[in-house]
């Protein structure tokens, strides 16, 4: 069945009810290839996100982690179930930042605005104040490559967030990044979440990194992908991946996760 995206017409507010999920999964499976030679890569995953909360998805590489996300970003659609955005279409952010190198900073980010439909005249203020929200105030004139990794992703942040999306899908963002700028960048998403409310549906492989950022870990199995565990992450933030809380209940996923690859003879 295909993804719903319920897009709000002139009448209606761009806002989902609060007792609306930000996204919903209902059965969702994906296969691939031809009938009688297809390969399925996802299993009847079922998943609501609520407003304002962080999940992240976690599990060995190939399990349908990023398949997964691109279902919810409408780039593919489901081989059955259901994918239910209320408040229209999410944002989506890769792992490269995807930026347009013959476009400044401040330009690439005034691109998604007006792809949203936002006047000329209000789209530098905008483009300003969204670089502000992500540490870079007086970027706007810099192009691509007189940033560094850390304010490249920065910038791809921002104009995620330029879509004005109540949902936000991060496809491992930081991954090549090295672990100071990791670290840095943790703790910059983590205040954003905080400070925009927008619900984040965030993909890693890295335990420390899901436990950090995340009110909830959903561990997904391999060959196919299902649901095998979920984790509520009861730990105050701001947290560090050095915690001692945080250090604990990752042992504990990574063991469950150790788990599934043996189980599915991954190496």
């Amino acid at each position: 069945m295909a993804t719903t995206l319920n897009k709000p017409d002139a009448t209606t507010t761009a806002a989902a009810p609060a007792s609306e999920p930000a996204v919903r999964l209902d059965g969702v499976s994906k296969s691939f290839g031809r009938p009688g030679r297809s390969q399925l890569v996802l299993d009847g995953i079922s998943l609501d996100v609520a407003p304002g909360e962080f999940v992240t998805l976690l599990g060995a590489s190939g399990c349908g982690k990023s398949t997964l996300l691109n279902l919810v970003a409408g780039l593919d659609a489901p081989t059955s179930g259901t994918i239910t955005v209320p408040g229209g279409r999410p944002a989506l952010m890769f792992q490269e930042h995807a930026l347009f190198p013959w476009l400044s900073a401040g330009k690439n980010i005034e691109l998604a605005l007006r792809l949203r439909g936002v006047p000329k005249a209000g789209r530098r203020p905008e483009a300003e104040r969204l670089l502000e929200l992500v540490r870079l105030k007086g970027s706007y004139g810099k192009r691509v490559h007189e940033l560094s990794g850390g304010m490249r992703q920065r910038v791809a942040l921002a104009r995620a967030l330029a879509q004005d999306s109540r949902l936000l899908l991060m496809d491992e963002p930081f991954a090549a990044l090295d672990a100071i700028t990791r670290d840095v960048l943790h703790e910059e998403l983590t205040r954003i979440w905080s400070e925009t409310g927008v619900s984040v549906l965030f993909v890693t492989h890295n335990v420390r990194e899901a436990v950090r950022l995340a009110q909830r870990v959903v561990l997904l199995s391999s060959r196919p992908g299902r649901i095998a565990r979920t984790w509520e992450v009861d730990i105050a933030q701001p947290r560090r991946i050095e915690d001692a809380e945080v250090s604990a209940l990752s042992l504990d996923i990574t063991e469950q996760l150790r788990g599934e690859i043996r189980r599915h003879g991954q190496h």
